[in-house]
């Protein structure tokens, strides 16, 4: 799914992306007139006493500032740790940071990896609408190919489990 807003003020980038969809990510953001890449992220459930890095907000971050981006264009918002609701958890995180800010948006595109984007865009527009317009940019997954999802193990997994997942986020009666 992807459905962005032209002239979005900020980009938000889910932080459990593939190194990849980073990279997507970082075009997107070189193409468009966005003032601040933000990451968002839950903690790191493997390697964390390896890592100088506790969630993936913080990664994605340092990843895109390892790619080029100037450390004054990245934020990372990190989530609380939570075992249920993740992608909403990030989401209401963000909501929350962005009413602590002197940040001012109109618009933001959230960017998501493959069929996860939707519920992404979905629990974004659920907490941030009417006050902040929210389009979804979905990265190009490497793990199968899209068009022919069904010939793929990982395209079968992914559907089922994302189809399953929106379905319970489409119609969970989310409290802000």
């Amino acid at each position: 799914m992807t459905s962005p807003i032209k002239s979005a003020d900020v980009l938000v980038v889910e932080g459990w992306l593939p190194d990849y969809a980073i990279q997507q990510a970082l075009t997107e953001f070189k193409n468009g007139s966005y003032s601040l890449v933000i990451t968002t992220g839950g903690s790191i459930e493997k390697g964390i006493y390896l890592s100088e890095y506790k969630n993936f907000a913080e990664v994605s971050a340092a990843t895109f500032k390892k790619l080029g981006l100037e450390s004054e264009k990245v934020v990372a918002v990190p989530t609380p740790m939570v075992i249920k609701d993740r992608s909403y958890a990030s989401a209401a995180e963000f909501h929350r940071w962005l009413s602590d800010s002197n940040l001012k948006l109109q618009s933001i595109n959230v960017f998501s990896l493959d069929v996860h984007t939707r519920r992404s865009w979905l629990l974004f527009k659920k907490l941030l609408s009417p006050n902040i317009k929210v389009g979804a940019i979905a990265a190009k997954t490497q793990d199968y190919d899209p068009n022919k999802w069904w010939d793929y193990s990982q395209g079968v997994r992914t559907i089922i489990d994302e189809g399953i997942a929106y379905i319970y986020a489409r119609f969970l009666n989310w409290k802000s």
